[in-house]
């Protein structure tokens, strides 16, 4: 795949251990590594998402001009698509990972949200028709 800049899609998440972040993504969601530059930085990618993760050392975590500093979580997520969510989230509590909730169902389709290393939301997102 082509990871020029022009066609991918960039999030950022401020996160507390770019290291171990780095880890996550990689190990349990299928992301691969384009740079690390810990403690500061790191980008991985996953089809056309580039997730950028950035420490406390960043230019992104440097305070704001009334001293306010960016921090990890919040409500605001990624959704990851998955062909069996039941089946992922097995897999995921298995391997020591945590959930904020259960799956819920809707009318679009189900889904769960995991939780990082520093407290980011990743939405599992397995639509109706699936």
């Amino acid at each position: 795949m082509d990871h020029t800049e022009s066609n991918l899609v960039n999030v950022r998440y401020m996160v507390e251990d770019v290291d171990k972040s780095v880890d996550f993504y990689i190990k349990y969601l299928g992301f691969s590594l384009i740079r690390n530059n810990a403690p500061a930085f790191a980008d991985v990618v996953k089809g056309n998402l580039r997730l950028l993760l950035s420490g406390r050392t960043s230019s992104a975590g440097r305070a704001m001009p009334d001293g306010t500093l960016p921090f990890p979580g919040g409500w605001n997520r990624i959704e990851l698509v998955v062909e069996d969510l039941s089946a992922e989230v097995t897999k995921l509590k298995k391997q020591g990972l945590h959930f904020r909730n259960e799956i819920i169902t809707g009318p679009g389709g189900s889904q769960i949200l995991l939780i990082d290393p520093s407290g980011n939301f990743i939405e599992l997102f397995q639509p109706a028709n699936r």
